[in-house]
């Protein structure tokens, strides 16, 4: 009698499991197919993304922009001065900072503020180490990317910091709509398979809805599916991957289930690997910048 009280417990769970595992997804698909609602900490970068597409959009209109949130400002602010690479003058206005950084570089700071937020947020509590497991992922990524698209390439060293920061923007997004399902919370592995299935396609939902420009959603897209050996990086595309895999995106490749996923011969290549103690400096300078 136990035991089939056991099964018949075990079942009913995964039959709840695979239902809210299914509704979740439905949820957010129904929702990319209309107007996406981001959670209210993503508010500044919205306006920061409808600033920037008026054409004629000044730097003192998008700085009076970024002035509305102080976390915002108090991030560009320690971004400017960390940039200032012997310049003893300390920048203590926005629309300095946006001068020293670029434009681009302010949309960067109030994205990665936003992400920051949203995994320090109430709801996202029970899911604390994966949380920081992500973002941490995220920020190295993005070191990496800047690192190689400086020292190998032509890119713009800002594009690949930005394509870093978001490349696991739908895995953010999962594992906020995740917090609401009870039995994915008590199965975070199960979450954490389902973001790997699942986040590049929805992050590219959510980066259109945020007005990302093409040729970074481009560098994103499929991103971590295994391809040819990359053995030397040539567009955005190829720092993206190299990138991501230097920042142990291997884990990542694994949980498509696309079969066996060998080493990576990136990650013995000295091209690459000989970048990681600066890619170590850039990523500290991120963490300071970007964490609380």
């Amino acid at each position: 009698m136990t035991d089939d009280l056991t099964t018949d417990t075990a079942d009913k769970n995964n039959d709840q499991l695979k239902s809210q595992r299914f509704e979740m997804l439905e949820s957010i698909a129904a929702e990319l197919s209309g107007e996406v609602v981001f959670p209210t900490c993503f508010d500044i970068a919205i306006r920061v993304r409808n600033a920037m597409r008026d054409p004629n959009a000044s730097l003192p209109k998008i700085a009076g922009v970024i002035k509305t949130e102080p976390l915002v400002v108090a991030k560009l602010l320690r971004a400017a001065n960390s940039a200032a690479q012997g310049n003893n003058r300390k920048i203590t206005d926005v629309e300095s900072a946006i001068g020293r950084l670029g434009i681009d570089s302010a949309r960067s700071v109030a994205l990665a503020t936003a992400m920051d937020q949203l995994l320090r947020s109430r709801e996202l509590v029970v899911f604390s180490n994966l949380a920081r497991n992500l973002w941490n992922h995220s920020l190295l990524t993005a070191a990496a990317a800047r690192v190689l698209a400086q020292k190998l390439t032509r890119v713009n060293p800002d594009d690949a910091l930005l394509a870093g920061l978001i490349h696991d923007l739908g895995a953010f997004y999962m594992l906020y709509r995740a917090a609401k399902y009870p039995e994915l919370v008590a199965r975070p592995t199960t979450v954490e398979y389902l973001i790997a299935q699942w986040h590049g396609s929805i992050g590219e939902s959510l980066m259109y809805a945020l007005d990302i420009p093409e040729h970074i959603i481009e560098a994103t897209r499929e991103n971590d599916n295994p391809r040819d050996e990359v053995t030397e990086v040539r567009n955005l595309t190829d720092v993206l991957f190299v990138a991501n895999l230097l920042a142990g995106g291997l884990i990542e490749m694994e949980r498509l289930d696309l079969g066996e996923v060998k080493g990576r011969p990136e990650l013995s290549n000295p091209l690459f690997t000989g970048q990681m103690e600066e890619i170590k400096v850039v990523h500290k300078e991120l963490l300071s910048t970007f964490s609380m």
